[in-house]
């Protein structure tokens, strides 16, 4: 018996019927799904693995507060820093801002100080001359030294280099080697910075 021809109404009602299985699989499926999951999440934690997660926790928020504090502090000390530098800066411009100017200054005293040395003391006519000059340099050398300009004239010091530039050398049995016997020009300091050496002439031991 040959089998019968369906319909193209049967054929739609066929296919129709399998989707309609085919989604009932898939709802089937997927509440099977759901409900696995929701058996899984009820699965009761040990108290001991909770306790070890909170401790976890606990020294990841003391190690973040650890290196929080670090770099609070770091930030601290380098602003200390700065504003310790900036104060020492300041000082410095205070304390040598005339450097220039007392440099200018220096052969102006040492011309006046030429001045009297090389002049006739004996002649009465330029004796008040002299003097105004005196008066002069005095009245220089007090006023640079309220700045922090001091003269540095080693006459019968030990040399020391740091203050002083040897000229000439010359043997003295009168005084222990490397003492300056004459200064030939005074040197100058500015708040304890040289500003000029002073010139001089060193002792030798006489042979």
């Amino acid at each position: 018996m040959s089998e019968q021809t369906k319909s193209p109404e049967q054929e739609q009602d066929v296919e129709l019927n399998e989707e309609l299985d085919q989604m009932q699989a898939d709802v089937e499926a997927a509440v099977e799904a759901a409900d696995a999951h929701e058996a899984q999440g009820t699965e009761e934690v040990s108290p001991e693995a909770e306790i070890a997660m909170l401790y976890a926790e606990l020294e990841a928020a003391k190690q973040t507060i650890n290196d929080q504090k670090d770099g609070v502090v770091r930030a601290a000390a380098d602003v200390e820093n700065i504003r310790r530098r900036a104060a020492q800066d300041v000082e410095k411009a205070h304390k040598f801002a005339l450097e220039k100017f007392a440099n200018e200054l220096l052969p102006v005293i040492d011309n006046l100080e030429r001045a009297i040395e090389f002049s006739d003391k004996e002649n009465e006519t330029l004796k008040p001359l002299l003097e105004g000059i005196d008066m002069t340099v005095k009245s220089f050398n007090d006023a640079v030294a309220k700045f922090g300009v001091e003269i540095v004239n080693p006459q019968g010091e030990q040399f020391n280099p740091e203050f002083h530039q040897a000229m000439s050398i010359q043997p003295s049995n009168d005084v222990s080697p490397n003492t300056v016997l004459a200064v030939m020009q005074k040197g100058y300091t500015l708040n304890g910075r040289l500003l000029r050496p002073a010139m001089v002439m060193v002792s030798k031991a006489a042979e």
